[in-house]
């Protein structure tokens, strides 16, 4: 596990073997991604304790795409934190597939002193049957689910919990994982524990292609929006009884897939969308979709801040850019940073801040970035744009970042190689 503080105390460092006289003392140097050299023969990325409040990385059966944090009534934001967390997997049959609900509990604050590399999500107490303070638990329970999972969403609805998911097979679905939550919340064991639960969906919605874009309203309860391959946006809107209807007429104004789409936080009935050809579209879903309101430029992921009238965006040219509603019409951003050197898989601002976001990409770089940071030529990094916070690392293709709603500045990221949860220092 590799990762990078972006400031004077904070860094990560390499490895290497003093080159005066014959000592084997090693020296430590702050390595930058892109801008340091490549590292030579020998030489190994250090993971520094220092720059983190907290840090694990925990596994999954099979590769997870996407996953959502699951919001809990009243949580303790001291440590050691919990964290309840829904996902969908990538298994090698669509029959082998789950929506897995992860109770990741005791979650410790790491020690000053703390001399080992990382901690992770035990399965066993140690062999001399001493707890270690600093594990951790991962307790799960699973639904079977058939296809692979692109895209999940979490939503509380009343006393239950609702997960929207995007499958492989071309079905936009609803499961309520209310249950799967409370059993997860009932194992108390200082061991791994895992269990299945048979669900079946609440419902099902077959499309012409399979997508990516799902997102609840944050405004409207029940109410939530999909976007596919087909270049189609679909509005679900929930009745009474728990039912959910889709609308006659899908909104349809990209000419490429449909990549990401959010409600707005703020102002009902607005929705913001993103597609391959390279545009974001905001909808105003109260008009019929042949009036919508549509306004070009240049995206690819989007999240909408909750504070400010802004739109944070990534694109396949590996560029971050800040959009202002104010001025969107006119197809400039407000700011633009490029950093990432391969597309960006994922943004989403810290929910509660208005200058905070974290984006990741294809580079298997995961960033925090801070808008509100004004250049200083003294302090400035040469290749390093002064808003880059954080840099953090050690995670093969990552594909979806999300912060805690509720515990502020824990993040959660899912990759290839498993998932990442951390709190860093300047956060």
């Amino acid at each position: 596990m590799e990762d990078e503080m972006m400031d004077n105390d904070n860094e990560m460092e390499v490895e290497q073997d003093a080159e005066e006289g014959s000592s084997t003392k090693k020296q430590k140097q702050v390595y930058i991604p892109g801008v340091s050299r490549p590292l030579k023969e020998g030489e190994q990325l250090d993971f520094d304790p220092e720059a983190y409040k907290l840090f694990y990385s925990f596994e999954t059966k099979w590769s997870c795409l996407s996953f959502d944090i699951v919001g809990e009534d009243n949580p303790s934001t001291d440590f050691p934190l919990r964290c309840y967390v829904v996902a969908g997997t990538q298994a090698d049959k669509p029959k082998n597939n789950e929506l897995v609900i992860m109770g990741l509990k005791d979650l410790h604050a790491l020690e000053e002193d703390e001399d080992e590399d990382e901690d992770e999500l035990s399965d066993d107490e140690s062999d001399d049957g001493n707890k270690d303070k600093k594990e951790a638990t991962m307790h799960s329970v699973s639904l079977p689910h058939y296809g692979g999972v692109n895209r999940v969403k979490a939503q509380r609805l009343g006393d239950g919990t609702v997960c929207a998911v995007w499958n492989d097979i071309g079905k936009v679905q609803l499961w309520n994982i209310t249950n799967a939550i409370s059993e997860c919340s009932k194992m108390t064991k200082k061991v791994k524990e895992e269990k299945q639960i048979q669900e079946k969906p609440l419902f099902s919605f077959i499309t012409k292609k399979e997508g990516f874009a799902l997102d609840w309203s944050k405004l409207k309860q029940g109410d939530f929006a999909s976007g596919d391959q087909a270049r189609n946006i679909h509005l679900y809107r929930m009745h009474e009884g728990g039912t959910w209807v889709v609308d006659q007429k899908a909104l349809n104004g990209h000419a490429g897939s449909v990549e990401d789409v959010q409600w707005s936080p703020t102002e009902q009935g607005l929705l913001a969308s993103c597609s391959c050809d390279g545009t974001i579209k905001l909808w105003d879903t109260r008009s019929s979709p042949a009036d919508a309101c549509a306004h070009s430029s240049d995206v690819n992921v989007l999240s909408w801040n909750s504070k400010d009238p802004l739109i944070v965006t990534g694109g396949d040219d590996s560029e971050l850019k800040i959009w202002s509603l104010k001025t969107i019409q006119f197809g400039q951003p407000v700011a633009r940073f490029k950093y990432h050197s391969g597309p960006i898989t994922s943004v989403e601002w810290l929910p509660q801040e208005s200058t905070t976001f974290m984006a990741s990409g294809e580079d298997d770089q995961v960033t925090i970035w801070d808008i509100a940071v004004e250049a200083d030529s003294q302090e400035s990094v040469e290749g390093i744009p002064p808003q880059l916070m954080f840099l953090h690392l050690g995670q093969k293709e990552v594909k979806e970042v999300h912060w805690h709603p509720q515990l502020e500045g824990l993040a959660v990221t899912t990759s290839l190689d498993g998932f990442n949860v951390f709190k860093t220092v300047n956060i």
